[in-house]
């Protein structure tokens, strides 16, 4: 038996195949966890979420509006339209709302828990078993010695933030 021969045609067996394998199985891979095919799903409606709540503060529609464009203006290459898109998100902030967290030994609020709730409905007209009406909800903790008014935008901002990225990834990224 010639060796060399045996070792040369295993040599190009392997290679033949290795070739074969990393031309057939091309991933997708991107860095923000977005899995969407572009060849089906060009365009995204992002609707402006309304406050359904009893309590409000002015400014929190208008922060968690603008981060949630922005998160999928950066993080897709879908191109926002104002009605028809492919995807479709909508949903309204429905809850708003402080609670005491901690208790002193005085009896008194040591800690004040702020919660914010949306509910969204998303539609993908590529694949409608991926459509869903579900509630996201985020909640932060801030010192009763501050005032609300002191704290509020940072914890708002910080509550939006984690919303979004809930968000995204049920919508988009499909964790």
């Amino acid at each position: 038996m010639n060796w060399t021969k045996t070792n040369r045609t295993l040599r190009i067996v392997l290679m033949a195949t290795t070739m074969v394998i990393l031309t057939a199985c091309v991933p997708r891979y991107t860095f923000n966890g977005a899995s969407i095919d572009y060849t089906k799903t060009k365009t995204i409606t992002i609707a402006d979420f309304p406050i359904r709540s009893t309590y409000v503060w002015g400014p929190m529609a208008g922060i968690f509006n603008n981060r949630l464009k922005e998160v999928f203006a950066n993080n897709t290459r879908l191109q926002q339209v104002k009605r028809n898109g492919d995807m479709v998100i909508e949903g309204e902030i429905t809850r708003y709302e402080q609670r005491n967290k901690a208790v002193t030994s005085e009896g008194y609020s040591a800690q004040t828990e702020l919660t914010l709730t949306v509910n969204v409905r998303f539609t993908n007209k590529a694949k409608h078993d991926e459509d869903f009406e579900r509630q996201f909800s985020a909640s932060s903790s801030y010192d009763t010695t501050l005032s609300l008014n002191s704290v509020q935008e940072g914890l708002v901002t910080e509550m939006v933030r984690n919303i979004v990225d809930q968000i995204f990834n049920a919508t988009v990224a499909n964790w």
